[in-house]
């Protein structure tokens, strides 16, 4: 290694630009490229009745790593096992009825070479992806996918760097076409990703957040006013609901309310529930999802939601921060 002193920012930086140039031009080719035979590669998978098993050895193993887990997340149950580990023994996971994606720039690795004649014989079918049409690997594929680039983003043209990004978009080109013709949808990819902050906004229900029973602010049709502050006071949530005889949902009365009736002078002591309340509420359904209510709230301005059923009658309520503890907002 040179004993050169450091470089300056003018040319780390004009460095850093040459690279993404270069492989930015390598994906926009690769585009150029597609044809029938990426359409075939994805009716090989979508025709598979097994898993997909996607292959590499050094930066194509790592890529071929992010392919599977991008195949997986989007609807094409797939997984990675290492060339080097499938010689002894892992190659016991691929089956008959799978399909293997071998990914070799060169398309002439050992281990690679070693693994596919007998994953053939198993009757898998065999996609490579490499950078030469006319490799051993190629060859030996049921369907190639070229992902050959002019050149590395590499200063010495040796280390991958373009040819690592080609065979990584060309990875998610699959991933996203495979989506599309199987119709996955945003509820599917929730949950495939539950932990996720998507997932959340699709799996979440507004009764898996919302308060119920006694931690619920109500007070019946008649009260005081000064009842249903002393309730709202207790049950922290700036509201409180008002129920009707028959149980059902009659009104909300809400601190800001509250708020407008001292600014207005009112006489506090006298006053009825039934006076100052909002009738006919907004209200959400408990099987909602949680993200719908967040939707009610911003629109409406509102910091608390009563939840429903289609009789009218209450089954909890919602505040702002519920949303936020949970992580819907």
């Amino acid at each position: 290694m040179s004993a050169s002193s450091p470089a300056g920012s003018e040319r780390l930086i004009a460095q850093a630009r040459e690279v993404l140039r270069i492989e930015a031009d390598a994906v926009a080719r690769l585009a150029d490229r597609i044809d029938s035979s990426f359409a075939a590669a994805c009716r090989l998978i979508l025709a598979c009745a097994g898993r997909v098993v996607v292959s590499g050895i050094g930066k194509s193993g790592h890529v071929a790593r992010k392919i599977a887990a991008t195949l997986a997340s989007t609807g094409t149950p797939a997984f990675f096992v290492h060339p080097a580990e499938a010689i002894h023994g892992d190659l016991g996971m691929v089956q008959h009825d799978d399909v293997f994606i071998a990914l070799s720039y060169s398309g002439s690795t050992a281990e690679l070479l070693t693994i596919v004649p007998v994953v053939k014989r198993q009757g898998a079918r065999l996609i490579a992806i490499t950078g030469s049409p006319a490799s051993p690997l190629a060859k030996l594929a049921d369907v190639h996918l070229d992902a050959g680039v002019d050149r590395e983003a590499c200063p010495l043209n040796l280390a991958p760097t373009a040819s690592t990004t080609a065979a990584l978009a060309l990875g998610d080109a699959l991933a996203v076409a495979l989506l599309d013709a199987r119709g996955f949808g945003p509820d599917d990819f929730a949950r495939s990703h539950p932990g996720g902050a998507l997932g959340r906004r699709l799996l979440t229900r507004v009764a898996d957040v919302m308060r119920s029973g006694t931690a619920l602010p109500t007070v019946a049709a008649g009260a005081r006013l000064v009842d249903a502050v002393l309730e709202i006071t207790r049950k922290r949530m700036g509201m409180t609901a008002v129920l009707g005889a028959d149980g059902r949902l009659a009104g909300i009365f809400t601190d800001g309310d509250l708020r407008r009736l001292l600014e207005a002078g009112r006489d506090l002591r006298g006053l009825a529930i039934d006076e100052v309340m909002t009738r006919a509420p907004a209200t959400i359904d408990a099987q909602a999802l949680a993200a719908e209510a967040v939707r009610i709230m911003e629109e409406r301005r509102i910091s608390q939601l009563l939840v429903a059923d289609g009789d009218g009658r209450l089954e909890g309520a919602l505040h702002i921060h519920d949303l936020l503890t949970a992580k819907i907002v």
